[in-house]
């Protein structure tokens, strides 16, 4: 995808921002926040937060893990904004920038950790996401995603290849990504793979592999 896809699928977000976390409601107190907790309990050192979107995350990270900071990066000022209203929950420091996922605006190996909590679903060009992670983790660095992917069910795979661009066209979001193909396009390697719910919802570690 070019540069057009990419504002296309921004604003999105931004027209959808202001009412996200009230959609989100039902599954986020059913599955999501037990999830997110399992997630950022994996965090340490200097952390890129990438894709933290109206910033449900923020609340999870311990206090205990030795967490220097958070940055939060988005590319939706809307759902940025939401974000900055939750700065006051974490128990860490936390730092807010808007940025995109596909050209971020870091050094090389500079993050001791990247979490990510269903990015990959909405990022234009996924391998130039992973890449960009790739390029500013740390060689001993570790990333854990939580992604939602598309299910090689004999049934459920195709159906979703068939309502995909409906839910791109109307939400921006992509419910068929084989994520891990795209991480391993990237050059990284995945350490561990462990469903969630069924095989649509996984909890990835992933190594730089550099």
């Amino acid at each position: 995808m070019n540069i057009s896809d990419t504002e296309v699928i921004k604003a999105k977000y931004n027209k959808k921002a202001s009412s996200y976390d009230m959609a989100l409601g039902p599954m986020e107190k059913m599955m999501m926040g037990k999830w997110r907790k399992i997630l950022c309990s994996r965090a340490n050192g200097l952390v890129l937060e990438a894709g933290v979107g109206t910033g449900a995350n923020l609340a999870h990270y311990p206090e205990d893990n030795n967490i220097e900071k958070v940055i939060g990066i988005d590319f939706s000022p809307k759902m940025l904004e939401v974000a900055k209203r939750k700065v006051s929950l974490a128990k860490v420091p936390v730092q807010l920038l808007e940025a995109d996922i596909q050209s971020l605006p870091f050094e090389d190996n500079i993050f001791d950790t990247i979490i990510t909590a269903c990015v990959f679903c909405s990022v234009p060009d996924p391998v130039l996401g992973f890449k960009e992670l790739r390029r500013v983790i740390k060689p001993n660095g570790s990333l854990f995603l939580l992604e939602h992917v598309r299910s090689e069910g004999i049934f459920l795979g195709p159906l979703m290849d068939r309502l995909n661009p409906l839910s791109v066209k109307f939400g921006g979001v992509n419910i068929n990504r084989r994520t891990e193909k795209n991480i391993k396009l990237s050059g990284m390697e995945i350490i561990s793979n462990d469903p969630l719910f069924k095989d649509i919802v996984k909890l990835l570690t992933v190594s730089p592999n550099k």
